[in-house]
């Protein structure tokens, strides 16, 4: 009833933003070449990576480079 419809972050929520959302990353060692499958990519906090919303997008592509455990694609 009340409000303009338009669902935005607070100005109290903005700061939290980037600890609060997730991004995709190496879940196993990946060499340059290989491809990203379920099974060597995850989702995990901070968002400063590559959005989860990519993630099919991502899948069944080719590393063009070596990606550590844990590192952002």
């Amino acid at each position: 009833a009340l409000g303009t419809g338009v669902k935005k972050p607070t100005n109290s929520e903005k700061p939290n933003i980037i600890h609060a959302r997730k991004s995709i990353v190496a879940k196993v060692l990946i060499k340059k070449g290989e491809v990203f499958t379920e099974d060597n990519i995850s989702v995990k906090r901070s968002g400063s990576g590559t959005s989860p919303m990519k993630w099919n997008s991502i899948i069944g592509r080719v590393a063009k480079k070596d990606y550590q455990i844990d590192e952002l694609l």
